[in-house]
């Protein structure tokens, strides 16, 4: 628990420290500071449970399911700190923020980190809905930050959709609370993850068919399936991009987390009935469209930001498909995507950082020539396509093969539908990368200065998953696979 606890109050007392820090250089060294502390409380962690299995206690709970999203959490704190560090000193520097904002900006993103890994680890739905909620509160700030009347806007946005989606997920999660006051004894246990999962069978099946309906659509908001993504697209282009990086890298895994665990809830309390498996042809559903209708949305974007937030769209809907799809395969495979795409779309935020500095806009249009301008830009940017596009030897290629490989298995119909959908997300990748990568540069572009270690330490990662996954993370997969399926996968 020691580990859990300094976890929760690393972030805590970071975000309440650079809220009084006035010192722009300071505070990206102590945000930096504060993150990788968070990370080593992780990674302790990580090999407590790695011995018992499961830590619980205080109303938290962390298995092999969470422990490894809260270990990415905190490396992806890490690496975007890393990037923000002199990247938000630039923005501060050119006058597009003022020093007051840049200390917003560094106390809501450690609120912001803290919010995640309270969702992550807590067993208690109701505390898991707040954490939820909170970031949501605290990612509102992120994205007005630069307070013109496009960000501005963009932030009521998502205030408003996400709003209305966490709403509705309330409403669920009050279902599941009924439903558990006619199995639970203890009235104060009725929101206890772990309670309801051993007693999941004696759940009313009417009441948690109508909660989760309610739950999907509420935290499918945040997750971003369509028709609930409207928010997401301006938010990743009007916010300050290391804000792109955590949102699309981790806060829509954190979401789908929730939607999973809620999912094996409603499994258990169908599985005796006509429609055992209601939840998943559920988010089989959701999950195939917004994957379908997020590739073709690639071919029409104008901006570079809008573009990688819809590909984060994309993946997520092929995550959700796979975990509605089921089975250890499917399973294994969306788990194993959950973090490429974390590492890859960071990554590629990071880059896109940069070259949006080099060309001095986000329009698609003017950014051109970065190998020839910037070679490390350049380069960095065409290998962060080439692995979110699927291309092997990355990890996203490997988690995408097993998901074929299971639809074919087990729904064969679908596979000429995902076939059909990764081809057209390539292509509306590609279409756009090309010029921006190898075109003729604007006269007068310069390179600017660039911290690509974060970069480099992610392709880096994806790269070593896709040619082999080490034995340690392949235990916490088949761990977590097995919880969710009740079968592993090795």
């Amino acid at each position: 628990m020691t580990a859990l606890l300094l976890i929760l109050l690393t972030p805590l007392l970071g975000g309440l420290t650079l809220a009084l820090v006035r010192a722009p250089a300071w505070a990206g060294w102590l945000n930096l500071a504060v993150s990788v502390t968070t990370l080593g409380a992780a990674s302790w962690l990580a090999w407590q449970v790695a011995e018992l299995n499961v830590i619980s206690g205080s109303g938290f709970r962390v298995d092999a399911f969470n422990v490894y999203l809260v270990v990415l959490t905190a490396f992806v704190g890490v690496t975007t700190s890393i990037f923000s560090r002199p990247y938000m000193r630039h923005v501060c520097a050119s006058g597009k923020i003022s020093t007051t904002s840049l200390r917003v900006y560094h106390s809501m993103y450690q609120a912001f980190m803290l919010t995640m890994l309270v969702a992550l680890m807590t067993d208690n739905l109701g505390v898991l809905w707040v954490a939820i909620e909170g970031a949501t509160l605290a990612t509102v700030l992120l994205v007005s930050l630069y307070r013109t009347p496009e960000a501005v806007e963009a932030a009521w946005k998502y205030f408003i959709l996400c709003g209305v989606g966490i709403a509705l997920a309330l409403f669920g999660t009050v279902l599941t609370y009924f439903a558990a006051q006619h199995v639970v004894a203890d009235s104060s246990a009725g929101l206890t993850w772990s309670t309801l999962y051993e007693r999941a069978h004696e759940l009313d099946p009417t009441v948690m068919r109508i909660a989760f309906v309610f739950l999907l659509v509420g935290y499918g908001t945040k997750v971003g399936l369509v028709p609930m993504h409207q928010w997401l697209p301006d938010a990743h282009s009007e916010g300050p991009t290391p804000m792109s990086a955590v949102l699309s890298g981790l806060l829509l895994n954190v979401a789908l987390y929730a939607v999973v665990r809620l999912k094996m809830l409603v499994d258990g309390s169908l599985a005796t009935t006509a429609t055992p498996h209601l939840a998943g042809m559920l988010l089989m559903g959701f999950g195939l469209v917004s994957f379908t209708v997020a590739g073709l949305f690639l071919h029409r974007q104008r901006d570079i930001k809008r573009m990688f937030s819809y590909s984060s769209i994309e993946h997520m809907g092929l995550m959700t498909f796979a975990f509605g799809l089921g089975g250890s395969l499917a399973t294994f495979g969306a788990l194993l995507h959950m973090l490429v795409h974390s590492l890859t779309k960071s990554a590629i935020f990071i880059t896109v950082g940069h070259a949006t500095h080099i060309a001095g806009t986000q329009t698609i249009e003017r950014i051109r020539g970065l190998i020839r301008t910037q070679p490390a830009v350049g380069w960095s940017l065409l290998l962060g396509v080439v692995a979110i596009a699927g291309f092997p030897p990355f990890g996203v290629f490997t988690s995408e093969f097993l998901l074929l490989t299971a639809t074919m298995q087990t729904q064969p119909w679908f596979t000429v539908a995902l076939v059909s959908g990764l081809a057209i997300a390539f292509a509306g990748l590609f279409r756009h990368l090309h010029p921006m990568v190898y075109g003729a540069a604007p006269e007068g572009q310069q390179p600017v200065a660039a911290n690509m270690l974060p970069v480099l330490l992610h392709l880096g990662l994806v790269l070593w998953l896709g040619l082999s996954i080490p034995d340690f993370l392949a235990i916490w997969l088949n761990r977590a696979t097995e919880l969710i399926t009740g079968a592993r996968l090795l």
